[in-house]
């Protein structure tokens, strides 16, 4: 998993450009509002298991390994049911790629694949796409490039017929070029004033120091603007290959049609990959970063070590962090921070597993006055589930609800299918993996749980704070 929550089993791809995206909370809730969230609580559990018969359905879902011609291999879920045909795909190596100096080269690139390719310039290519009724998206993430296309099953040649083009022969004119460039450097100039864009930036650096995960997707004012159309054909042609592809497909199409279709988008690529080393690393713990600004409210952000999507834990970690902060209304965080405290509308931790990197956050936003107060909180909660671990109750009613939530979080539509098949490609999980991960699941103990907790929470944080200075806040709350 590549900087998505764990548990989901689904990597994130809009632009991640920390360990987690930084939270902004609204203001703290007066504590009379409980029952109201209480409720809502409620109402989505209800609708939960409402459509748990129909999305449960989905998980027993055929799953082909279809393999074209010249090698190409891709997962294919076959759904006749709606003329709709939905591809998701990705390639290794991703914006920790960007050279030294010329960061947000991939960020870039990615906004350019629909700017016009082979014959065809930005209009005609996008009046093409119009007339075929697709819709086509690339995203640049830390360690991945990715595609998707969403097309009607009776003008999937056309639809393909674009994506193959722009996949194989991006133009990279240079109209587009400035154009994408400039509105992707009005981001960089409006967050420059943004408290919690300088502070991401400021905690990248201090927990990742010189790796390539501390440098700014985005890039950089100076970095955009050395950025060449030779330098985004380079890139392509050393990141497009068929050697780091991952496909999945879904919708109104045959295992032999789909052979034929993927030979003719990818078949023509290169068959290696050129791309640079990158080393894994921890992120540094047992540091303190204040970013102070005169806020109404802070913001906290707390690092523990993660675990690797890979690791035997890997479950035991997955079902502990639920019942830390994982789940919305029902975890320990949610229980003293909010319910009985009324100190923030949201708290909530996450395991974050990047190709070279992992963590568990906590991150929540409160009162300035009482973030002191709920910084300690925090830690209590985390120390007491290090030392205690869950309860069997807890732990029970968590395997119970992570089993049957996979299906709505994973597989409600045929593009959310896509990208599921997509990720367990990456994490190496198997064709059949969803049908084994009950018992996975099922099979962790108490023991391996409470295990977990000790491994990874028993370490001192990293801790940010965006807000006043922690000593003068707690100063004028004991006042």
């Amino acid at each position: 998993m590549r900087g998505a929550p764990a548990w989901q089993e689904r990597r994130s791809v809009q632009h991640p450009s920390s360990v987690s995206a930084l939270r902004a909370d609204p203001p703290s809730p007066k504590r009379g509002e409980g029952g109201l969230y209480r409720i809502f609580a409620t109402l989505c559990f209800a609708l939960f298991f409402l459509l748990l018969p129909a999305l449960a359905a989905r998980a027993e879902m055929n799953i082909q390994e279809v393999k074209s011609k010249k090698g190409i291999t891709a997962w294919l879920v076959e759904d006749h049911s709606i003329p709709l045909v939905a591809i998701r795909f990705v390639f290794d190596g991703g914006t920790a790629q960007d050279p030294a100096g010329k960061e947000g080269l991939v960020n870039l690139m990615s906004g350019l694949f629909d700017e016009g390719a082979g014959d065809l310039d930005s209009g005609a290519f996008q009046s093409k796409l119009d007339d075929a009724g697709a819709e086509m998206s690339f995203q640049a993430a830390r360690d991945g490039t990715y595609g998707s296309m969403r097309m009607l099953s009776g003008q999937k040649d056309e639809a393909f017929g674009l994506l193959k083009l722009a996949v194989n022969s991006p133009r990279f004119d240079q109209a587009p070029i400035d154009r994408i460039r400039a509105q992707v450097l009005s981001g960089i100039l409006a967050n420059e004033r943004d408290p919690d864009t300088i502070a991401q930036q400021r905690w990248l650096r201090a927990i990742y120091g010189g790796h390539p995960y501390a440098r700014p997707d985005q890039g950089t004012k100076e970095s955009l603007a050395t950025i060449t159309a030779d330098d985004l054909k380079a890139f392509h042609k050393a990141n497009f290959a068929r050697g780091g592809l991952h496909v999945a497909v879904v919708g109104d199409i045959d295992a032999a049609t789909l052979s034929g279709k993927l030979d003719e988008v990818f078949g023509d690529l290169p068959d290696k990959q050129m791309l640079a080393p990158v080393a894994d690393i921890a992120p540094k713990l047992g540091q303190q970063l204040e970013v102070n600004y005169d806020l109404p409210q802070t913001s906290l952000q707390l690092a523990w070590p993660g675990v690797k999507r890979s690791d035997p834990d890997f479950y035991a970690a997955v079902l502990m962090n639920e019942i830390l902060g994982g789940s919305t209304f029902t975890s320990r965080l949610y229980e003293e921070v909010r319910e009985k405290r009324g100190l923030a509308y949201g708290v909530s931790s996450d395991l974050v597993d990047h190709e070279h990197s992992n963590a568990l956050l906590v991150t929540t936003a409160t009162r300035s006055d009482r973030a002191a107060e709920t910084l300690s909180i925090v830690r209590q909660v985390v120390k007491e589930m290090a030392e205690n671990g869950p309860t069997a109750e807890e732990l029970a009613a968590t395997k119970k609800y992570m089993i049957g939530a996979y299906a709505i979080n994973n597989l409600d539509s045929s593009s959310s299918i896509a990208s599921t098949l997509v990720e367990l490609q990456l994490d190496n999980l198997g064709i059949d993996y969803i049908k084994r991960r009950a018992a996975l699941i099922d099979a962790v103990t108490l023991e391996d749980v409470k295990a977990a907790a000790r491994k990874l929470l028993s370490a001192d944080p990293a801790v940010m704070v965006i807000g006043p200075p922690l000593v003068q806040v707690a100063g004028r709350g004991k006042g």
